[in-house]
């Protein structure tokens, strides 16, 4: 069976208990998670055969990394074993008008050092169907980013598709370094996906009538945004999500797809949110599945948005939910009532 791939850095996750702050915790919790590896996990829970690409140590925090990755069927045979640490992010989760806040301990990591020879991209990529990577891969250095280059290179010469979550970090580049890394990408991607921010952050393309502070969304803006994306870059499709925030706890949660000069839009979503790291990673596992699925790009669309809004309902970054009950919401069925 063909493969989806995705590349990129899994991190342990250390988070306090609830929403205690960071200054009140004496005990943190642990988890696993990162870009592509939640969509990787995500993948095959609907049931598509994923496989992640990425180097971590040989020490037992990196092999609870790659247990985390089996436990949830993805294939970790492509990893590469070595270097010293393993990125971890603190996460203080936000709640009412109070944001969540994330701090970085990832200089350094595995994936941050590899090198060429770490990975044989020729050979990953051999009956390979799909390959995902995420802005945050390139920006962790520029070694990180030669290789990022290197696995599109090689994806592209094998034919196989490939989509790009921009996924700009401030904490990790500059915009200007975003922009010149990224803008050197894009031209080996069919399929990018950005949420509200990241187009103009990355590229300064703004939606006109949006104001992503006070959670105002206008769709003909970024319809307008996506038609430029295009324009500029080439590529295929362009999907963007349309967080509308009205606290930490509660948005409202859309998408748009553009595709084959048509903008789709989903329908609309009411969150009320358990924890919404890793909502923008499930959109775009459901938008692979739906793609890989030959779904319409409405039906795509819709699978992606259902599949994102039941993630910010699940603690940790992982989207443990199946194609069954993805199907099930976008199919209208949004009562939470009890399954028997």
């Amino acid at each position: 069976m063909s493969k989806i791939i995705t590349f990129g850095e899994i991190m342990l996750r250390l988070a306090p208990q609830g929403y205690y702050r960071f200054v009140q915790a004496d005990t943190y919790g642990a988890t696993y998670g990162g870009g592509e590896a939640n969509v990787a996990i995500s993948l095959a829970g609907f049931g598509l055969d994923a496989a992640y690409v990425t180097k971590l140590p040989k020490h037992e925090i990196g092999q609870g990394a790659v247990n985390t990755l089996r436990r949830f069927g993805v294939d970790t045979s492509l990893i590469a074993r070595g270097g010293d640490r393993v990125g971890i992010y603190f996460l203080e989760k936000g709640a009412s008008q109070r944001a969540s806040k994330v701090i970085y301990d990832r200089a350094h990591s595995a994936i941050a050092l590899a090198e060429k020879s770490d990975f044989d991209w020729k050979r990953i990529f051999q009956n390979a169907s799909w390959f995902h990577f995420t802005g945050i891969t390139p920006a962790l250095s520029e070694g990180a980013a030669a290789l990022t280059e290197d696995a599109l290179a090689a994806a592209k010469a094998a034919g196989v598709p490939v989509s790009c979550d921009l996924n700009y970090r401030k904490n990790l580049w500059s915009k200007q370094k975003a922009s010149e890394v990224m803008g050197a990408l894009m031209k080996y991607v069919d399929v990018c996906i950005a949420n509200e921010e990241d187009c103009a952050d990355v590229f300064g393309i703004h939606a006109q009538g949006s104001d992503v502070g006070s959670g105002k969304i206008s769709r003909e803006g970024y319809e307008k945004v996506a038609k430029e994306m295009q324009g500029r870059f080439g590529f295929k499709q362009v999907a963007i999500t349309l967080r509308e925030s009205f606290s930490a706890n509660d948005n409202n949660w859309a998408a748009m797809f553009y595709s084959e000069g048509q903008a789709h839009f989903s329908k609309t979503y009411a969150l009320h949110i358990v924890d919404r790291v890793g909502g923008g990673d499930s959109f775009c596992a459901g938008l692979i599945y739906g793609l890989v699925k030959k779904m319409g790009s409405q039906q795509a669309l819709e699978f992606a948005t259902a599949a994102s809004c039941l993630k910010h309902s699940i603690e940790g970054d992982l989207n443990l939910v199946s194609a069954d009950e993805v199907e099930k919401l976008a199919a209208g069925d949004a009562s939470g009532r009890v399954q028997r």
